[in-house]
């Protein structure tokens, strides 16, 4: 699957500081300390309603986490999935009258289109469900050979306890993962069972539904294999981060963490399990479910700019929930044309100090409100002439473009 086109990142003088990230998994800020290829994997779409804000606020996290490894010297391997066939994209094409190919190609090309406008800087290896098929039989294959897979019905299931690290990226209870996994997804009172949380790898085909010929039988796979699947294959086991939105810790990164160490018996799957908090609307998390939200696409057909659209989201920590309004935008907007009215000078103070306070902000777990903070405190020095560095506009022009991804 084709992914979308990069933005050009300036290179800045210098190298910056290493990352440090929140590691869900442990609870704690901690280095994250690539080699000299970082290698990172995000979950990506179920494209039947793309891009909306809370897509946009995390690929946005992970976007700087790029740019902070870049900046430190590192390249990145980078794979991000799409989830073209899963049971919502199939209800929204049932409910719609439309083919779910067309459904799935059509969203998937929206994202593309937002991704692009917002600068965010692709995968290397962006891949569909669909085209990763032969991909995830081997691997079922494989934990099947190892005992790790059993039939209920025709489908096949993965006994999550054959990993007897499970429950270590989320920390969390039985009973609290039970009732998370049937709000998420999960079947936790499906008879046959073995233990409620055993999560589905292959579901036998059903009538009217998309399936696929293979040595498991006709069908298609489950969600979480998908992800471990693709990971292990184009980053291997012990990668360095996996990312997404924080309703992913479970079930999604707890059972995908457990197919890698059932079927290689390697632990980690991934060195650090980063996420990003949730947007809300009206008083709720921005969901499809919900019908909440708002747009990226919508807001650009609405004339706003996607970097004023990325400040707004830059305004808020990563890991923190909060509330989408209007009035976000608005801010950005302005912050936005403060700033390029800064840049547009011939003069302004020293930029060294503004490129390491940025530098510094966002290794220290992706502080952008930081991060901002310190390019609006040059903005303000200029419109009060303060400083002389005939450079400076342009070396702060490229460190913004090159670390926060905003275009002046």
């Amino acid at each position: 699957m084709e992914s979308w086109s990069a933005p050009a990142v300036p290179s800045l003088p210098g190298q910056g500081p290493p990352l440090r990230l929140h590691d869900t998994a442990t609870g704690e800020l901690r280095p994250i300390a690539p080699g000299a290829t970082a290698r990172m994997y995000v979950c990506g779409i179920t494209p039947y309603d793309a891009t909306h804000l809370g897509h946009a606020a995390t690929y946005l996290a992970f976007d700087l986490v790029q740019r902070v490894w870049l900046d430190a010297g590192h390249e990145v391997h980078y794979v991000q999935n799409v989830t073209d066939v899963d049971d919502p994209l199939l209800v929204r094409a049932l409910e719609t009258g439309q083919d779910w190919r067309d459904v799935a190609a059509r969203e998937t090309e929206v994202f593309r289109g937002d991704m692009t406008a917002l600068r965010v800087i692709p995968p290397r290896e962006y891949i569909g469900a669909v085209e990763a098929i032969p991909l995830v039989v081997r691997l079922i294959e494989r934990l099947r050979e190892q005992g790790h897979v059993y039939d209920v019905g025709g489908d096949l299931y993965f006994p999550v306890h054959a990993d007897p690290r499970f429950g270590g990226v989320s920390g969390l209870d039985d009973a609290t993962m039970v009732s998370l996994f049937a709000q998420r997804g999960g079947d936790p009172d499906r008879p046959g069972k073995k233990h409620p949380l055993d999560c589905l790898l292959w579901q036998a085909a059903r009538p009217d539904e998309p399936a696929w010929d293979s040595s498991l039988g006709h069908g298609r796979p489950g969600w979480h294999i998908e992800c471990t699947a693709i990971a292990l294959h184009h980053l291997g086991n012990g990668f360095d981060l996996q990312g997404g939105g924080s309703d992913l810790v479970f079930p999604h990164h707890e059972m995908c963490a457990a197919e890698a160490h059932a079927v290689t018996g390697e632990w980690p799957f991934a060195r650090s399990f980063v996420h990003a908090g949730m947007v809300g609307l009206d008083g709720e998390k921005m969901s499809k479910s919900r019908g909440n939200l708002v747009f990226v696409s919508q807001l650009r057909r609405d004339g706003a700019d996607p970097m004023a659209i990325r400040l707004a989201l830059l305004a808020h920590h990563y890991r923190t929930d909060w509330e989408w309004h209007p009035e976000a935008l608005t801010e950005g907007t302005a912050r936005l044309e403060r700033w390029r009215a800064a840049v547009a000078t011939t003069s302004g103070p020293d930029a060294g100090p503004v490129v390491a306070a940025l530098r510094e902000a966002l290794a220290d777990d992706l502080d952008a409100p930081r991060a901002l903070r310190a390019v609006d405190r040059w903005v303000e020095q200029v419109r009060l002439a303060q400083g002389s560095a005939a450079a400076a506009p342009e070396e702060i022009r490229r460190a913004v473009d090159a670390l926060l991804g905003v275009a002046l």
